[in-house]
């Protein structure tokens, strides 16, 4: 079991530690000088010069074979050459009550193309159609199931461009993922979103806020809009529809900072990938945001505030228990107020209402509850099993002879 997450004074400086390999990266001296500017102490350490000692009721760290001094809080730029082991490091900094900015299940998450995909499309969020080959096979089968050619084909690991090729036809798809799969053993397919060739949008989301965004552009014939391939950058005004989806994205992902990279497809946004460890550099220089200072003030905020596990917390008391739910049209919550609802005479206070990329924390009676808020509400069990609409059952199926 980890241990608890420490609080700190607000007039205390915070002991930081900035893991990150290249201490004169632009992110990495941005976000120290930024640290520095509002009184913190700061380090930049190097991922790989950590140690890791586990052994019972005392995990440890020590840095450069040194016990390592105490921080409060770590800020992981985690690169993808490093992840195994830097989200191990991030992991035994939480076991030991160290805030970590971004926690080490959710960079581990992030870095897993398929993986992410997987747990974004449990949700209302637009993504392109994508398909997993592992065998020859499955290569005409996936390509079909996408939409059929041009694709996109990319590597589960990879970052800035490396290892995302675009096949124009099939045939080109196939010799690709044959010669992929000699080395890989699975590849993802994607749809190919024609509209969007060659640009996207990157948001920056800080705290479950766009604090800047960015559309950038590929140059000549290449699809890819890394700025890394001399792609063009320029500040974008998202709208509410791309910004609520940049917000919901990092949320799912359990990422306080994340690069939420969307494609602008003809039916809306398209989450491509949601970074863990977003660069600075391009986003800053063309937003003009101090999104570094915005990181810092988040982590302030999450280190005096930590996280509180409500379901622990709250449910203390046999019967009670903590429900997040959505009111379904044909609820008998829809269309009321709270106060028509009587629900805290019923022993169940709504704690917030999230309705889409707005919330309303500690609701008063006079709020109208609409079908599509999804409701935090603690209260007695009993209460909540009515409140909460049941699950559609499965059916069964048939076997086929």
């Amino acid at each position: 079991m980890s241990e608890p997450q420490k609080t700190v004074d607000d007039r205390s400086p915070i002991r930081i530690g900035i893991l990150s390999r290249g201490p004169k990266l632009y992110s990495t001296r941005r976000l120290r000088e930024a640290a520095l500017a509002r009184g913190h102490e700061v380090k930049v350490l190097d991922t790989l010069a950590f140690a890791i000692e586990v052994r019972a009721k005392g995990p440890k760290l020590y840095f450069r074979d040194k016990p390592l001094r105490k921080y409060d809080a770590v800020i992981p730029r985690i690169g993808p050459s490093i992840s195994a082991h830097g989200t191990a490091v991030v992991r035994q900094f939480e076991q030991m009550g160290v805030f970590s900015l971004n926690s080490a299940n959710a960079i581990a998450v992030a870095r897993d193309k398929l993986r992410s995909l997987q747990v974004l499309s449990r949700h209302d969020v637009g993504l392109p159609a994508s398909a997993l080959v592992r065998s020859k096979g499955d290569v005409m089968p996936a390509i079909e199931r996408v939409g059929g050619a041009p694709v996109i084909i990319k590597l589960l690991q990879g970052s800035q461009g490396v290892g995302v090729i675009l096949a124009e036809s099939t045939k080109i798809a196939e010799a690709i993922l044959q010669t992929l799969q000699s080395t890989q053993p699975s590849v993802l397919v994607q749809k190919f979103v024609a509209e969007s060739k060659g640009k996207d949008i990157r948001a920056l989301v800080v705290g479950g806020k766009v604090v800047a965004a960015m559309r950038r552009k590929a140059t000549g014939d290449e699809f890819r809009s890394n700025t890394h391939r001399g792609g063009s950058i320029e500040a974008v005004e998202l709208d509410e529809d791309y910004e609520r989806t940049a917000v919901h994205a990092a949320a799912i992902m359990g990422l306080r900072v994340a690069g939420v990279d969307m494609l602008e497809a003809s039916d809306g946004p398209q989450v491509l990938e949601v970074n863990a460890s977003p660069g600075l550099e391009g986003i800053e220089a063309a937003s003009g945001a101090d999104i570094a200072g915005a990181i810092i003030e988040e982590l302030e905020e999450q280190v005096r505030f930590p996280d509180v596990d409500l379901h622990q917390k709250l449910s203390l008391r046999a019967g009670y228990n903590v429900a997040e739910f959505t009111v379904d049209r044909k609820s008998e919550l829809a269309g009321k107020t709270l106060d028509e609802l009587a629900l805290r005479e019923r022993d169940i206070v709504v704690l917030n209402i999230q309705r889409g990329g707005v919330a309303i924390p500690n609701p008063s009676g006079k709020d109208k509850l609409l079908a599509g808020d999804t409701l935090l509400c603690f209260g007695k069990s009993l209460v909540l099993r009515d409140l909460v609409p049941a699950k559609n059952k499965r059916k069964k199926k048939t076997k086929k002879a």
